[in-house]
């Protein structure tokens, strides 16, 4: 869980699914340069926007980690991990297969409360907030020149 958790920091595994998918598909710089445009503006309008309105904060620890992991300045609602998960697999669904990519969603949301840095409710709603945000940016802003599913 601390490394799916990781991998959601910046969210680093969905532009690597994000160039992947796109340089399969023949697409490779696009899918990733949009993707990353695509991240940016959803991190930008969830850590920065909407975090600032909530001010909640995080989890206490319970004691040291057994790993390492990168400690947000932002507020813990809602969380920008899920958020960018649940946008990222709505973004990628058309190209890799949907089920593995709202699985990876799903492990990535759900480590950060099991390393504490975020309560179930954070979690939650980030993830909904991403998906809406995914769908509307799907239809709008579609990663890949697929056509959608």
């Amino acid at each position: 869980m601390y490394a799916a958790s990781a991998a959601g920091d910046h969210s680093m595994i969905w532009l690597a699914l994000a160039g992947a998918e796109g340089w399969r598909a023949g697409q490779g710089r696009r899918a990733l340069l949009r993707a990353g445009a695509a991240l940016g503006a959803e991190s930008v309008l969830v850590n920065g926007l909407v975090k600032l309105a909530f001010r909640r904060r995080r989890p206490e620890s319970t004691g040291p980690r057994p790993l390492p992991l990168r400690t947000p300045r932002t507020s813990s609602f809602p969380s920008g991990h899920a958020s960018a998960a649940f946008f990222a697999a709505a973004l990628l669904r058309d190209g890799a297969p949907a089920p593995l990519v709202y699985l990876a969603a799903a492990t990535v949301a759900s480590s950060r409360v099991h390393v504490s840095m975020h309560h179930a409710s954070d979690v939650i709603a980030g993830a909904a907030v991403g998906a809406v945000l995914g769908e509307a940016a799907r239809h709008f802003f579609p990663i890949l020149g697929l056509p959608r599913r």
